[in-house]
């Protein structure tokens, strides 16, 4: 009897060393599944991006965000929580290209817990780029620098710098001859009046 209860004992403890390092990764929550999932490549584009994670979630803690290959935020609405499952909807239909998906909830112990990770749109429906538009900026541009205007149709900052630079120098060359005038007048003068001092003696 005593060495049954000894083994039993022995059994307890090593079932309960073994669950102890188990608990705290089981009171963190983790992702489980995603729609559209990791690194999914798709020939449509999806209007919302749903994630089912191991633990209930508390909508006041948690969030989903979609971004572009440039990081510029896709507008969403907020995150639908049901149960363990959060679902954001796209408001906007996404273009071809690389998108990141980046979550941030909250476990059942606080701990917050957050990731990311990406999928691809690739519509073959999707319309490329004409050539037209590409060609259309180098064309605006060739006339612009012909006409002294920018892309805007404003006028080139250097061609108005240029005039503008131009007109000091013909004011100050005007300034100059009017004094050498003036000079020329007095010296004129003086000179007159210096000759009727010398006839009246």
């Amino acid at each position: 009897m005593r060495t049954r209860s000894v083994t039993a004992l022995l059994a307890a403890v090593l079932t309960a060393l073994l669950l102890v390092p188990a608990t705290p990764a089981a009171a963190h929550n983790s992702l489980q599944e995603a729609t559209p999932a990791r690194d999914a490549r798709l020939t449509a584009a999806p209007t919302q991006v749903t994630l089912r994670f191991l633990q209930r979630l508390n909508p006041s803690f948690t969030t989903v965000t979609v971004s572009d290959a440039g990081q510029r935020t896709v507008p969403t609405s907020a995150p639908a929580v049901d149960g363990a499952t959060g679902t954001v909807t796209i408001d906007e239909p996404l273009g071809n290209g690389t998108y990141t998906v980046a979550y941030r909830v909250v476990s059942r112990d606080g701990h917050p817990v957050q990731g990311s990770y990406r999928f691809t749109v690739a519509d073959p429906a999707a319309p490329a780029p004409s050539a037209s538009a590409s060609s259309a900026a180098p064309a605006s541009s060739a006339a612009a620098a012909s006409t002294g205007t920018d892309a805007a149709g404003e006028p080139d900052a250097s061609v108005a710098r240029s005039g503008d630079d131009s007109r000091p120098v013909a004011l100050l060359a005007g300034g100059a001859v009017a004094g050498l005038l003036v000079v020329a007048g007095i010296v004129l003068l003086v000179a007159r009046r210096a000759r009727a001092r010398r006839t009246d003696h």
